[in-house]
């Protein structure tokens, strides 16, 4: 038994060996003949049922988008438009990162959605426009960070209010290892 999301929301198609129906999640309906007959939960509701709970079909209200750095499905909300990033891909806010251009240690502040050619900086220059970015990607979501400086350096937690705040594009900046990452707590996100 094979399933996949239909382009409506709720929708699945099932093949099985005895032909293809099609099962709306949402109102809890299948259009094989054992449900039309018997009015019963068929098989195939909980196919689908399991494939959405185990993660290889999208929920109901979700679809499936390319992760702008790799291209890996990730679900999304079905009416959220951007640029989308993986889990391999997108940093999370408080982490620690590293500018593969200046080789400098930075914290993430913010992931965006939208597109280093379209999301623009305050004196309203692109990011992709900016020489550094050029071999990253134009199609790549933002993500915000504040460079750490000599503040590592003070005792007590990183406090990064007040820091001005930088947009890349994605794939430049670079995920620590865990033996890299600095051990010391962030404020002021």
């Amino acid at each position: 038994m094979a399933v996949f999301a239909l382009r409506s929301d709720d929708q699945y198609l099932v093949d099985t060996d005895g032909g293809s129906y099609v099962v709306d999640a949402g109102s809890d309906t299948c259009t094989c003949p054992d449900h039309g007959i018997r009015g019963r939960r068929c098989k195939h509701l909980r196919r689908v049922d399991m494939e959405i709970g185990i993660g290889r079909v999208p929920a109901p209200g979700e679809r499936v988008a390319a992760c702008a750095v790799c291209g890996a499905g990730v679900f999304v909300p079905a009416r959220e438009a951007g640029a989308v990033l993986c889990g391999a891909h997108r940093p999370a806010v408080g982490s620690f990162v590293r500018d593969r251009e200046a080789d400098k240690l930075l914290v993430v502040t913010g992931v965006t959605r939208t597109r280093a050619d379209e999301y623009r900086t305050s004196d309203g220059t692109r990011i992709s426009d900016y020489g550094t970015n050029a071999e990253y990607g134009d199609h790549e979501p933002v993500v915000e960070a504040v460079y750490v400086g000599n503040a590592m350096r003070s005792p007590g937690p990183l406090d990064v209010s007040g820091r001005k705040r930088y947009g890349f594009p994605a794939s430049r900046l670079r995920r620590l290892a865990p033996d890299e990452r600095p051990h010391k707590p962030v404020i002021g996100i």
